[in-house]
């Protein structure tokens, strides 16, 4: 998972969506597929990935782009589908998750936010859409996890399940 360049955050104030004010997430939970996993923030490995953390069980959120309940741009959330164990990582989950499912995000100074599944697609590594990393345009949450086949000669997973949700509007 390549994200792009570091880039200044270019995001309206968050108040133009009606989704509060920005904070960073603690926790991802999709209730319907039983995940309930912690959330930390992550970076850039030195090979230009995505930084995912160690623990299969918790979830990197990419930090150098828009933060869940951000008005505008794709708030990414990256986890481990197994680990070298072969143990399930929090990820496995989005292979169960449909379109309509709930997404909330737990943030650490904001009430949450809650998103509606509306795509799941699995792409070649190499092939991950740049507007998965999107800094504009409308808010989404993206979830990505590595998907078969699993090619050790070649690195491991050579695909990515990406999962998109959108927010849910309140009726307040």
């Amino acid at each position: 998972m390549a994200p792009p360049d570091r880039a200044e955050n270019t995001s309206t104030p968050a108040a133009a969506a009606n989704l509060g004010p920005a904070s960073d997430p603690r926790r991802l939970d999709i209730e319907r597929v039983g995940l309930s996993a912690a959330v930390e923030p992550g970076g850039v490995t030195p090979d230009g990935s995505a930084e995912i953390p160690e623990d299969p069980e918790k979830i990197g959120w990419y930090r150098f782009g828009p933060a869940p309940g951000e008005p505008s741009g794709s708030a990414v959330m990256v986890g481990h589908v197994d680990s070298r164990t072969g143990d399930l990582g929090a990820f496995a989950a989005l292979f169960d998750v449909r379109a309509g499912d709930e997404v909330t995000v737990r943030r650490a100074a904001a009430p949450p936010v809650t998103y509606q599944v509306v795509a799941r697609t699995q792409v070649d590594k190499d092939r991950l859409p740049a507007s998965a990393f999107a800094r504009t345009g409308e808010p989404v949450l993206t979830m990505i996890t590595c998907a078969p086949p699993f090619d050790e000669d070649r690195g491991g997973y050579q695909r990515n399940l990406v999962v998109t949700a959108v927010p849910v509007t309140s009726t307040e």
